[in-house]
C-alpha cells in the first residue's frame, strides 16, 4: 500500500469533483486499460494526443488543456512530449489512498451469505468469466510484478559495478 503525504487526497477530491476532468480521466483510463487502441496521432501505448482528447470532448483545445494542467499537477496523469506534441497517459498511483479511505464504507453493508448464494446460483457461463477475468488480472499482475523485479535487479547490478 502506498502512502502519498497528508492532504493529497482532499486535493484529489477537489480535482475529480469536476465533470470534466472526470470525463478526461475515463477516457484515459479507457485507453490505459485497453491494450488494442492503437492511436493514429502518434501516441505511445495508453496515451491520448491532446487533439485527440479535444476531439473525443468536443471542448476546445485550450479548455481541454487548463484540464490537463489541473490533473497533471495533482499526479494523476503523466505527460511525454515529442516535439510540439503532448501525450497524456493516466497514473492511477495517487488514487490508492482514496481507494484505501473508500472501501470500508463500499463494504459496510457486505452481506458474504448472499454473496456466496449468488455465487452458488450462477451460470457456468459466468463462473467461466470470472476465472478467465481473474486469470487475466493474474497474469497481468506477475507480468508487472516480474517487469519491477527486473528493472530492480538491474539498477542494484549497476549499482554495485
Amino acid at each position: 500500500m502506498v502512502h502519498h503525504y497528508p492532504g493529497r487526497m482532499a486535493d484529489i477530491f477537489s480535482v475529480i469533483a469536476d465533470p470534466t476532468r472526470r470525463q478526461l480521466l475515463s477516457l484515459l483510463l479507457e485507453r490505459y486499460v485497453s491494450s488494442d487502441s492503437p492511436s493514429a496521432s502518434g501516441a505511445g501505448e495508453g496515451e491520448f494526443s491532446v487533439s485527440e482528447l479535444v476531439s473525443q470532448l468536443e471542448l476546445s483545445q485550450p479548455t481541454v488543456s487548463k484540464h490537463l494542467k489541473v490533473l497533471r499537477d495533482a499526479g494523476l496523469v503523466m505527460v511525454r512530449e515529442e516535439g510540439q506534441h503532448r501525450f497524456y497517459k493516466i497514473d492511477v498511483s495517487p488514487l490508492e489512498d482514496v481507494e484505501d479511505w473508500i472501501i470500508p464504507f463500499l463494504s459496510a453493508d457486505f452481506d458474504e451469505a448472499a454473496s456466496d448464494e449468488l455465487w452458488d446460483n450462477a451460470s457456468d457461463a459466468v463462473k467461466s468469466a470470472a476465472a478467465t477475468f481473474g486469470q487475466n488480472v493474474g497474469r497481468r499482475a506477475a507480468a508487472t510484478s516480474h517487469a519491477v523485479k527486473s528493472v530492480a535487479d538491474d539498477l542494484v547490478s549497476k549499482l554495485r559495478r
